[in-house]
C-alpha cells in the first residue's frame, strides 16, 4: 500500500470538505425553498397564536419535574442552589483578585519606606499570613466548584475546577515580581 504525501492528504481532505459544504449548502437551500413554497401557498396563514407574542414562560431545557420548583423560586426572587453558588464563586474570584492587588500595593508601600529589620520581619509575617489566607480562599473556591458541578443539571453548565497549587504559584509570582521590581529591604 502506497503512503500518500502530506500534500496529497491535504488535497483529499479539502475535496471532502468541499463536497460536504456543497451538500450542506444544497440542503439548506432545499429547506429554504420548501419554506418559501409553503409560505406562498398560505400554509402559515391562520396558525394558532399568529400575531401574538411567544410564550417564553417555560424553559424547554429545564427538567419537567423541576418546573414547578423553579417557578416558585423565580416568583420569590430566588434561584436554584447551583446558580446562587455560581454567583458566589464569581464573587470569590473577584475577592481573590482584589486581595492580591491590595497586597501588591501594600508591598510597594513597604518597599518605598525606609528599610528596618523590624519592618522587614513584620512584612514577612504579613506576607506568610496573606499566602495562607489566599490558599484557604483557593481551597474554598475549589470545593465550591466541585459542589457546583455536582448540583449543576447539565455538564455543559459545569465549571473547570482550579488547580490550587498552580493558582497559588501565580499569586506568589505576582507578589515576588513586585518585590523584584523594587529594592527589597
Amino acid at each position: 500500500m502506497e503512503e500518500k504525501s502530506i500534500e496529497e492528504q491535504v488535497m483529499i481532505k479539502a475535496g471532502q470538505a468541499r463536497k460536504l459544504a456543497k451538500y450542506m449548502s444544497s440542503t439548506q437551500d432545499l429547506v429554504e425553498e420548501q419554506i418559501q413554497k409553503a409560505f406562498m401557498r398560505g400554509d402559515f396563514d391562520n396558525l394558532e397564536g399568529a400575531g401574538k407574542p411567544l410564550n417564553l414562560y417555560e424553559n424547554p431545557y429545564e427538567p419537567s419535574e423541576l418546573r414547578m420548583t423553579f417557578r416558585i423560586l423565580k416568583n420569590n426572587d430566588f434561584a436554584p442552589y447551583w446558580i446562587e453558588l455560581g454567583k458566589e464563586i464569581d464573587g470569590d474570584f473577584e475577592k481573590l483578585a482584589q486581595e492580591v492587588e491590595y497586597f501588591k500595593k501594600y508591598t510597594l508601600i513597604i518597599l518605598r519606606e525606609k528599610p528596618s529589620s523590624q519592618r522587614f520581619k513584620r512584612y514577612e509575617r504579613k506576607k506568610a499570613n496573606f499566602y495562607r489566607e489566599i490558599r484557604s480562599l483557593l481551597n474554598d473556591i475549589s470545593h465550591k466548584i466541585t459542589d457546583y458541578n455536582l448540583h449543576c443539571p447539565t455538564f455543559r453548565e459545569g465549571r473547570a475546577n482550579i488547580m490550587v497549587d498552580e493558582r497559588m504559584y501565580q499569586v506568589i509570582r505576582e507578589i515576588e515580581q513586585v518585590i523584584e521590581g523594587n529594592i527589597y529591604p
